[in-house]
């Protein structure tokens, strides 16, 4: 649960999400600081009011007063991590005194805070903070999250509310707020207002302002249209995406729910509170809301919020289930955007399925991806910080520049000197860097964008560049989507069968009705949905489903039931007995397993058909009833890489109420059937993508939900596990009353060698000896327990770990963020729906395979190298425009307004346009580019190229002063008369070769670039330009800058080299490579079958 708390000093609290740290401070506004701010905007001509609105903390601290947050009008939000602040409004709300206590009567939730005059009202204090509702609870002394009053809700008490919220229990709960998730759209008028407000567009506007009082008109023209249609494309876009996030995110239905007094109404689903009982209609509904099943089944299409395409099945509530929980519950869920499609209750006629609101608004599973959408988390990428020191940097040297100005133009009068030194500022931090910083990514995402690579996040782009590890799913990623039955083994205590390679070949038996009936698949409109796997086991069999609400309504009785979801027939009567699904138990991660419950013809047999994790369907079996040899069967199955399934029964009394049997009463003391044996081939291209990031030194991960042995023979198969390599496996488990927790290496195989060679060999030599490579492979029961119990021993399993199986999805997510501290970047590879641009993900590829990996990488790299050449690009720009003006400036002249437009616009704005096109290499290289703007040999780089430009322009002018034909700069006219002057013609020449000659120095990028010269654009434009300018050049002139183009070359290919050999060699920032380096110095780690103690003591990380 997310909250603000009250701290000892009364005026702080926390809000503690996962991912962010925040401070809460408490304030309460003075209306005379407030008037003397008024009067301070008024008086500082609106540039208070920008500053306020550029840092409202400031805005709060100058017109409020710290105070408790119980009496705050105003709360300061604080991002410790970004040192990020945002201020919101406290907010007030007349409410039904009783709401003092928990809907439910537990009075554990009091929040009243002042009792107004009635005694029936009280006053509700609360405020909205990124779409999420927060209101204040005086038993809590915080602000805590309305969803704190439903969070407790156990599964019986989900049940109790079937009958529906009375009218006062409706108004209650109305502090929910309204169930919308509402994208604000702001008016063309009031964004136009923002973007005109952004810094950016001051800086470029009282830029425009100055170049006019210095004539400089056709300049500051162009620059006020181009950024006249900046603003206006940019306002454009972002009213179009709001306004299309608002339509996919806005959702208002009518929907029928039940009240108290047992009436049926429709309401708007803008009114629904959590505990409203939502009827739903045998046709699908469109869900405003999330809301837990508690009657009847649903198919739902998720891959609004998933991406994935397949239908899935969902089943009532378990009655006693515990403590209700979203992720625990996950398949009796249905959440807010997504589609129910069919809906059923038994075969009787109008009785629509069941379910109870528990989530609304901004609280749901649409409401927090539309949240992730509005409010991203921040991307702490190193490029991107090193952009905003850079310019601070830039900021220094304009005022140098200013100081030398003034000093200079001391003779001058004081309207010259203030114009001539503001436009020193206007020169070195150019407004044009944003723009020309973006066209590497844009070109970018064109060319993915043609190869079928779809992104929704163009800024993380250039972060793919910088990726040291890729996660992937195995099954549909690694793997082909589809399984095929490769056959079924029946077994007992006496042992296994032979492998009978088609299931219609076995006799009636519970395996053949098991393999036949254990599955969720339901029928729409005559067409078979459901898994993949549950679709091929029923094709095995060649037995048919029908659905009783579109067939003959006898079918109740036929089985003695009146709650039948679904009847399966064999393929001839004389074959087997049909049988009717009453009850399905979803598949869940956590249980690994999945059940039916079935009856057959006159309700004469209930039989319980349970399949899944062959490990975790023996534990639930009787003893006797397993094959004496079924771990080595099972283990000669999954080495081959095949995927098994094992499948149990039992016989239930057929006086068991199908309504209220639970779960855990049925699935236990089953009688072993067998197994099922299903292939599932790796994809052709697996292996190449794989080898290409082995290369490249990028790291390759599975993570799925299958058997460990099946997992590691695919990582085999794909190249990640090489066959000289070896895979020790990680035992994890968790504390019981007789036994610590316990933590085991053990080598599971000795890649080509003979097994019980190599682990001699390799226990006696040491795994970091030369003779032997190793992988770490994990279950999700040993992750778990290894974070809990372990996390001492933790990053060192995540840098050898390459096989994670049994991984539960929220265990997926734990495994990236965990990769991330130890200063991974992490791409994760799933195989998702056709859809173009899944809001999943930022990257959708229509590829069916992962080839779409490395180019995602390539293009990473190139975008990345690219906004790299054209930062130093438009800094040196700017810093050889600067050297220029300042030279003007002491001989008392200065470059004409077309001097300064060819220059900004013709040479180098359309320079940076070319030079962002060249595409990326073909091949992947081991070292990752460099992300550090203010590395030692980039800074290096700019220092030196610096000192050439002033040399160069110094030599220009003093070769053409030494000419015959030099005619001095008049001093007595004003300066405008003066240009164009030799002095100023002299300069801007040399400085527009040196435009050119620093594109030419920086458009490098090998090894993550195409070469230069297959760039067409930047050659022919460079031709072009070279030849125009040559047109005004002086001949003396043309030698110096032929030997500074030379000199530059060669200073950024060599010299730049050599200063990262001269650099003493420093231990890595990054934490993994520590690590790495420590376990590869050590023999002895990790040590084979030896029991690793619990640490009793704090764990700290390599620094």
């Amino acid at each position: 649960m997310k909250r603000f708390r009250e701290a000892n000093t009364k005026t702080i609290g926390k809000l503690s999400p996962s991912s962010l740290s925040q401070d809460i401070y408490g304030y309460r506004r003075v209306w005379w600081h407030v008037w003397l701010c008024y009067l301070a905007i008024l008086l500082s001509a609106g540039l208070l009011l920008l500053l306020f609105r550029r840092y409202p903390h400031l805005a709060v601290l100058a017109c409020c007063t710290p105070c408790p947050l119980s009496l705050a009008d105003t709360l300061l939000i604080k991002v410790r991590f970004l040192g990020h602040q945002e201020a919101v409004e406290v907010l007030t709300e007349e409410v039904e005194y009783n709401l003092a206590t928990d809907p439910r009567g537990h009075g554990n939730h009091s929040w009243v805070v002042v009792t107004l005059s009635g005694p029936q009202k009280a006053l509700l204090r609360y405020f909205v903070f990124e779409g999420l509702r927060y209101m204040w609870m005086e038993k809590r002394a915080a602000f805590c999250q309305v969803s704190v009053l439903t969070e407790d809700w156990t599964c019986s008490e989900l049940y109790g509310q079937k009958r529906g919220l009375s009218h006062k229990q409706q108004i209650d709960r109305k502090v929910h707020g309204p169930n919308l998730i509402d994208v604000p759209v702001k008016s063309y008028l009031r964004l136009l207002l923002e973007e005109v407000l952004n810094p950016l567009y001051i800086f470029q506007a009282a830029s425009i302002v100055l170049w006019i009082f210095e004539k400089y008109y056709y300049y500051a023209a162009c620059i006020f249209i181009i950024s006249l249609l900046s603003i206006a494309i940019t306002v454009y876009e972002i009213r179009k995406q709001s306004s299309m996030l608002r339509r996919m995110a806005q959702l208002v239905v009518n929907v029928r729910v039940r009240t108290a007094t047992g009436v049926e109404e429709s309401v708007s689903s803008v009114d629904l509170v959590p505990g409203d009982c939502v009827l739903i209609p045998p046709e699908g509904l469109l869900l405003p809301c999330d809301a837990v099943l508690l009657a009847g089944e649903c198919v739902v299409n998720e891959s609004m919020l998933t991406g994935e395409s397949i239908p899935v099945m969902k089943t009532p509530l378990p009655a006693s289930g515990g403590r209700y929980s979203l992720d625990t519950h996950r398949k009796h869920t249905l959440f807010c955007g997504t589609q129910v499609i069919q809906a059923k209750e038994g075969c009787r006629d109008g009785n629509w399925a069941l379910a109870i609101v528990t989530r609304t608004g901004f609280f749901t599973a649409k409401g927090e991806l539309i949240s992730s959408i509005l409010y991203p988390k921040p991307s702490n990428f190193h490029f991107d910080r090193d952009i905003t020191k850079f310019l601070l940097i830039l900021g220094v040297i304009a005022i140098s520049g200013t100081v030398y100005s003034i000093v200079i133009l001391v003779n001058s009068t004081i309207k010259e000197v203030i114009i001539q030194t503001l436009d020193i500022v206007t020169i070195v931090v150019p407004p044009a860097l944003p723009a020309a910083m973006t066209t590497g990514i844009i070109y970018a995402q064109n060319r993915l964008k043609k190869q079928g690579v779809f992104c929704i996040s163009p800024s993380r782009i250039n972060v793919c560049g910088k990726v040291s590890v890729f996660c992937f799913d195995k099954t549909g990623t690694l793997t082909e989507e589809g399984l095929d039955v490769w056959g079924v083994m029946e077994g007992s205590s006496a042992g296994f069968g032979s492998l009978v390679r088609d299931p219609r070949l076995l006799p009636p038996s519970p395996m053949l009705t098991a393999l036949a009936c254990c599955h969720s698949a339901t029928l729409l409109e005559g067409q078979l949905l459901g898994d993949p796997l549950d679709l091929k086991m029923i094709e095995s069999t060649g037995w048919v489903l029908e659905d009783p609400a579109r067939t003959d309504h006898g079918v109740g009785a036929q089985f003695g039931d009146d709650g039948v979801l679904a009847v399966m027939r064999p393929p001839t009567p004389s074959h087997s007995e049909p049988a009717a699904i009453v009850r399905r138990f979803p598949f869940l991660s956590s249980l690994q397993r999945m059940s039916v419950v079935t009856v057959g013809p006159g309700g004469r047999t209930i039989r319980i058909f349970l399949k899944g994790a062959p490990e975790m369907v023996a534990s639930l079996c009787l003893k006797d009833s397993l094959p004496a040899e079924f771990t080595d069967t099972l283990r000669q199955f999954t080495r081959e890489g095949f995927r098994v399934l094992a499948l149990a029964y039992k016989r239930l009394d057929v006086q068991t109420n199908m309504k209220t049997i639970e779960r855990g009463a049925v699935e236990d003391e089953l009688q072993f059937l067998g197994l099922l044996v299903m292939r599932n081939l790796v994809k052709l291209e697996s292996s190449g993508v794989i080898s290409t990031l082995k290369q490249a030194q990028i790291r390759s991960i599975m993570v799925t939900g299958d058997n460990m042995l099946t997992a590691v023979n695919v990582a085999r198969v794909c190249g990640m596990v090489a066959a000289d390599e070896h895979v020790i496996s990680v035992h994890t488990s968790s504390p019981d009353a007789h036994s610590p927790p316990s933590l085991q290496f053990h080598l599971e195989d000795s890649g080509a060698g003979s097994p019980q060679e190599g682990f001699y060999d390799l226990t006696r030599v040491g795994l970091y000896q030369g003779h032997a490579r190793y992988h770490l492979a994990v279950s999700g029961k040993s992750f778990s327990a290894l974070c809990e119990h372990f996390p001492e021993y933790l990053p060192k399993v995540l840098v050898r770990g390459t096989v994670f199986a049994r991984m539960a999805p929220e265990q997926k997510t734990q495994l990236v963020m965990e990769l991330q501290k130890l200063s991974y970047r992490v791409g994760m590879c799933v195989s998702l729906s056709e859809a173009e641009a899944s809001v999943a993900s930022p990257f959708t590829s229509k590829m069916n395979n992962i080839s779409c990996v490395p180019l995602l990488i390539q293009e990473g790299r190139c975008s990345l190298v690219t906004s790299f050449s054209l930062f130093r690009f438009m800094a040196l720009y700017s810093l050889i425009q600067f050297i220029a003006v300042l030279i003007l400036y002491t001989f008392e002249t200065n470059l004409g307004d077309w001097q300064f437009l060819f220059a900004d616009l013709a040479l180098v704005t359309t320079l940076a346009l070319v030079m962002g096109r060249g595409g990326p290499s073909s091949e992947l290289h081991p070292q990752r580019p460099p992300a550090s703007l203010l590395s030692l040999p980039v800074m290096v780089s700019l220092l030196v190229h610096t000192s050439l430009t002033f040399l160069g322009q110094v030599a220009a002018l003093l070769i053409t002063r030494q000419q015959d034909w030099y005619v001095p700069v008049n001093t007595t006219t004003t300066e405008a008369t003066n240009l164009p002057n030799l002095d100023d013609t002299g300069i801007f020449s040399i400085s527009a070769f040196q435009y050119i000659m620093v594109a030419v120095v920086v458009t490098k990028g090998h090894p993550y670039k195409k070469p230069p010269y297959t760039n067409v654009n930047v050659i022919s434009y460079t031709v072009f330009s070279e030849r125009e300018v040559c047109r005004m050049q002086c001949v003396p002139e043309i030698s110096s800058t032929v030997r500074n183009l030379t000199l530059c070359v060669l200073i950024d290919r060599y010299l730049l080299n050599c200063s990262r050999l001269l650099r003493s060699p420093r231990e890595s920032k990054k934490e993994y490579k520590r690590l790495d380096a420590l376990l590869s110095s050590d023999p002895s780690w990790p040590p084979l079958d030896e029991p690793q103690a619990q640490q009793q003591c704090s764990v700290s990380r390599l620094s």
